[in-house]
């Protein structure tokens, strides 16, 4: 029976054709025609309920399937009598034809019992079938599972249906109502009147306690607009009385204030109060300057506010204590990015839209968090000690907080997109924590050297073991213990930045410098000197390679500034030498870090190239000062030789003997008078004795001075001045200008007579 009434709810038309065919319901038709009994209908729909529930198949004795003849029609009538619940849009006429669809399905579910033969069925196309005759249909149908007409397995199913599809109207329909009020929000609001007599101050305040915020800030406007006509109208009135009108106004503004605090901190309490609690700030930023309010910004206020409430959530987040787990750390920076997120998805989906658009909701959270969250994290560095800890919050910090986990979440995107999501981190945070990591570091590695030595002492040198060997040669697995603890320290500083891979590797190099002097070298010198003065040698190779490694790169870095000086670029731009000297100096960063010895001759061999390059340029005839220029020249050589000397002298370079080069020179080509060179060729000639004539007849030819009398004399005084020079006082390592290459300025030949040329030709 249950598939016949299933079958007759699904399609409608097979009943219809099937009472048709059955000749049993003209009675019951004319009932239906009959205006007059439509009243009729309505009270026996009342019986049909409690018959129906008598008479139930699922209330009678178990195995009573077929009801008795005598019981049909009654049920039939009853059925046909039992109605769906009118539609409201309907009126009473239309209620005819669903009511005799009704009938005929009850009727035919009636006979399904006692036929056997398929009743005769009509397309679910049939155009006698409306819209309106389907919808009474399956609210029949429905009222029928109501009845329990139904079996409870089909039952079941149906309500479950029903319920699922109820659920999801339902949600539609919220968000539906969501979207409209999300669209009603918008900047532009229109004041309410405010009363002409506010509320006592109590009463006020009240409002306020209870969250009417609108009301409580429409009195206190108008309590406002008193005080401001009272001050205005009696100026030398009362002072006692402005007084206490003016306290009454700070009083409520206050608590109006604090009300806004605790609904920011809190804004899923009553979200309702966003709205209200946005237009008081509105409203009180146009009023800012006014009398009788609050002298600071209100959206100041609210940022402050927002800031607290990210603080509590921040502090709220799940915190062990050292002592009680070793992963600490690890696990509450989990546990906060999750609580970032969560917060920001709420803010992004529910909460900006209780606000109007110019209070940037989103972007003013997330900047908060930028804050706050670098706050906590300052606080959380005090307590980190160990070094796995150091990594996980320089890790959190450079790339965890920016991922996909936390600020780069796909839930955010893509408001998060146009935002900043950097930390904002005190100045030097940063830096300090990469500080204390590599000290950090270099303790573990210093232990863990410490524990091979043990280790190999314990098992070589105490039972006198003998070495393995591999290929004759001795071989040991130490080494490779400490050199994968430093690739893995190194490797894990790549994951963070460059810039703490470059400190890793130094902290490694000078930590590892320190084992040749471990605690049983004494014992290992004893026992095999030869293995320790080899270790060693191989650690001095190792440095004198990475000096020289280092001292190619600089070269080969101002290689292209060096030879661009003294030429007619360099005497009206500095570019080229600021470039020298920034990469100078960075080179001097790097020699501060390095030990003494090592430092001093990196800074001197470096000294002595940069003084070849730079004197050199003079010595290519590259260029000649015309019109005076050459004093300017002289000027800018001696600026510039002073500042890179400044630079070498902080690198403590041994080659003090090169400062006065530059000097010396710098008088030679800045003389006013060409006669007055010649007085100035001593210093030159008694620092450097290997300064020779093609030497200043280059120094000349820059300075602009390249024939005449004069060019001769001063030729003739440098000649005699070298055979006064006692050479064998000089040091002979102090060798400078017979390293310059020197390029002969073919010009200056062809204004002198053939026979003073004559004799380089290559006949004489």
């Amino acid at each position: 029976m249950s598939q016949m009434m299933e079958k007759s709810t699904e399609n409608p038309s097979e009943d219809r054709a099937s009472f048709k065919s059955n000749g049993s319901i003209k009675s019951d038709e004319k009932l239906s025609t009959d205006g007059g009994t439509k009243l009729g209908r309505l009270r026996s729909f009342r019986k049909s309920i409690q018959h129906a529930t008598q008479n139930s198949p699922l209330s009678s004795v178990k195995g009573s399937k077929v009801t008795s003849k005598s019981d049909t029609p009654t049920n039939e009538s009853d059925s046909a009598a039992s109605p769906p619940p009118p539609s409201p849009s309907l009126s009473t006429d239309s209620l005819a034809t669903p009511l005799k669809n009704n009938q005929k399905k009850e009727d035919d579910e009636a006979d399904a019992s006692f036929r056997i033969s398929k009743p005769l069925t009509r397309s679910k196309t049939d155009p006698g079938i409306s819209k309106f005759s389907n919808s009474f249909m399956k609210r029949g149908a429905s009222i029928r599972r109501s009845l329990k007409m139904v079996t409870k397995k089909d039952t079941d199913k149906i309500s479950t249906k029903a319920i699922s599809e109820a659920s999801v109207e339902e949600d539609m329909e919220e968000k539906e109502e969501e979207e409209v009020l999300r669209e009603e929000i918008e900047d532009c609001y229109v004041l309410p009147s405010i009363p002409l007599t506010p509320l006592s101050v109590m009463e006020i305040n009240k409002l306020i306690e209870t969250g009417e915020l609108e009301e409580a800030h429409l009195n206190l406007l108008s309590l406002r607009q008193e005080f401001k006509q009272q001050s205005e109208s009696c100026p030398d009135g009362s002072a006692m009385e402005l007084a206490t009108r003016e306290k009454d106004l700070n009083l409520l503004y206050g608590m109006l204030r604090k009300k806004v605090s605790d609904i920011v901190c809190d804004p899923l309490s009553d979200k309702k109060l966003l709205l209200q609690m946005a237009r008081v700030i509105q409203e009180e930023e146009k009023r800012l300057r006014e009398p009788g309010g609050l002298k600071d910004s209100w959206m100041d206020a609210w940022r402050e506010s927002v800031s607290a409430g990210v603080q509590v959530k921040v502090q709220s987040v799940h915190l062990d204590r050292i002592e009680q787990n070793s992963a600490w750390l690890a696990v509450h920076l989990g546990l906060l990015g999750e609580v970032i997120v969560k917060d920001l998805e709420n803010v992004k989906q529910e909460l900006r839209w209780s606000y109007p658009p110019s209070f940037k909701v989103f972007s003013t959270y997330v900047r908060r968090y930028n804050i706050v969250v670098a706050q906590h994290l300052k606080k959380l560095e005090q307590q980190v000690t160990e070094l796995k800890d150091f990594y996980g919050l320089l890790d959190w910090i450079v790339n965890k907080y920016k991922s996909e986990r936390i600020m780069g979440s796909l839930s955010l995107q893509p408001d998060i997109q146009d935002e900043s999501t950097d930390l904002q981190l005190e100045e030097n945070f940063l830096e300090q924590l990469r500080e204390k990591y590599c000290r950090r570091m270099q303790e573990e590695l210093r232990k863990i050297q410490d524990r091979v030595i043990e280790l190999e002492n314990e098992e070589v040198w105490k039972d006198g073991k003998a070495p393995e060997k591999e290929d004759n040669f001795p071989i040991s697995s130490f080494p490779i213990d400490i050199l994968t603890s430093v690739k893995s320290f190194i490797l894990n500083s790549i994951k963070l930045d460059a810039q703490l891979e470059k400190k890793v590797v130094s902290s490694c190099f000078e930590e590892l410098k320190q084992f040749p002097n471990g605690k049983h070298m004494e014992e290992y010198k004893e026992t095999c000197e030869d293995g320790v003065k080899g270790f060693q040698k191989a650690v001095d190779s190792l440095i004198d390679k990475l000096m020289r490694d280092l001292e190619d790169q600089f070269k080969e870095d101002v290689k292209p500034y060096l030879r661009r000086m003294m030429t007619r670029k360099w005497l009206t731009n500095d570019e080229d030498f600021d470039q020298l000297y920034s990469r100078t100096k960075l080179l001097s960063q790097h020699c501060s870090l390095m030990m003494p010895p090592h430092a001093k001759a990196f800074a001197s061999k470096l000294h002595y190239h940069v003084v070849i390059e730079y004197i050199g340029q003079l010595m290519k005839s590259n260029y000649s000062c015309k019109n005076r220029k050459h004093e300017k020249a002289a000027t800018k050589i001696r600026h510039q030789w002073n500042k890179l000397s400044d630079l070498f002298e902080d690198m403590k370079s041994n080659d003090e003997w090169l400062y006065h080069v530059g000097d010396d020179l710098s008088n030679i080509i800045g003389q006013k008078n060409t006669t007055d060179i010649k007085n100035h060729l001593q210093p030159v000639v008694q620092h450097y004795p290997d300064f020779s004539k093609k030497h200043l007849v280059a120094v000349l030819y820059f300075r602009g001075l390249m024939r005449g009398h004069e060019h001769q004399l001063i030729l003739r005084r440098l000649t005699a001045l070298k055979k006064e020079v006692d050479i064998a006082s000089s040091d002979r390592n102090q060798v400078l200008f017979s390293n310059m290459q020197v390029t002969v300025n073919t010009n200056c030949l062809s204004n002198f007579p053939y026979s003073c040329v004559s004799f380089l030709m290559p006949d004489n």
